[in-house]
């Protein structure tokens, strides 16, 4: 009888075990290229936000707007050479945005070379309808952004149309920004000129551009504290399925070295004002930290 019970068990744990395979493996979609699988989407997504449509007294009435600056760019080659679908997430780019609209901001949509935004859409939260409907208003912006390369070379010398730049997170922010020599001109400009600068999750990756044709001495951010998405947690990433391999590269140990300090050692709600720059650690920071730069910024206005 104990004999039968024992195979029982052995068969009953061989099932769960097969079962948790399955749900911690990588989806792969019809590109060849990879989402997170069922386990890690139910851990790191969710179909609401927190949003809480903060309501700001004296909104913002002037012409002074941000500037978001997305990854055109999906694919994320991860060390085994699989590719991960990445993007911007969308939650971690439109509740900052409501929060800017609703402090009076109007916020204007660049990628490199002017490409569609590329988007987590697998992280959208479907049953949010505030996130629904910005996503709604922004989708032309979108798919037909502005060029960053265009507007580098012909207005940002004279532009004094901003108040802020932002870099929404996603993986996707550590493709084609973190290199990109538009991009470094943009944050060095932006920080001569005493802008704001608003970066969440893995959007820090973008600010190692400055660092490009710099030592480490003259890195701007440097002597800095962020909150960001942090490098433990991403390798974490493989053991539950949400990235279909290693990281092909760490940028939170690239801006350590720059002399960025980032605080939070888990990807939770962490925010962070150091100076002008305002950070945040994850998706669950993101209704905070819009309301802390829309905050922010109208503080800065009314200078």
């Amino acid at each position: 009888m104990m004999k039968k019970i024992l195979i029982g068990l052995a068969g009953i744990i061989l099932l769960a075990f097969i079962a948790f395979y399955i749900a911690t493996k990588p989806t792969e979609t019809k590109e060849g290229t990879y989402i997170p699988s069922p386990f890690a989407l139910k851990l790191a997504t969710s179909p609401t936000t927190d949003f809480d449509n903060t309501i700001y007294k004296n909104p913002y009435t002037g012409n002074k707007k941000i500037l978001m600056v997305s990854t055109e760019e999906r694919n994320m080659t991860m060390a085994n050479g699989k590719k991960f679908s990445t993007g911007n997430h969308p939650v971690e780019m439109l509740l900052p945005i409501l929060h800017l609209k609703n402090a009076g901001f109007d916020v204007d949509v660049v990628t490199p070379t002017g490409k569609p935004v590329a988007i987590e859409m697998w992280a959208m939260p479907e049953d949010d309808e505030n996130v629904k409907k910005i996503y709604t208003e922004f989708k032309n912006k979108l798919e037909k952004p502005g060029s960053l390369a265009n507007f580098v070379t012909n207005s940002l010398k004279d532009s004094t149309d901003y108040a802020a730049i932002f870099f929404p997170g996603g993986h996707g922010a550590m493709l084609g920004l973190p290199e990109n020599r538009d991009v470094s001109k943009l944050i060095n400009w932006s920080y001569n000129n005493d802008l704001f600068m608003l970066a969440i999750c893995h959007g820090p990756a973008a600010l190692l551009a400055a660092s490009i044709d710099a030592n480490n001495e003259d890195f701007i951010y440097k002597g800095y504290n962020i909150a960001a998405f942090p490098d433990a947690v991403d390798a974490q990433g493989p053991m539950i399925g949400y990235t279909p391999g290693k990281m092909p590269w760490i940028y939170g140990e690239k801006l350590n070295k720059l002399g960025v300090t980032i605080i939070n050692e888990g990807a939770d709600d962490t925010v962070k004002i150091d100076r002008k720059l305002i950070t945040g650690a994850s998706p669950l920071a993101a209704n905070n930290f819009g309301k802390l730069a829309a905050t922010e910024l109208l503080k800065e206005m009314k200078k």
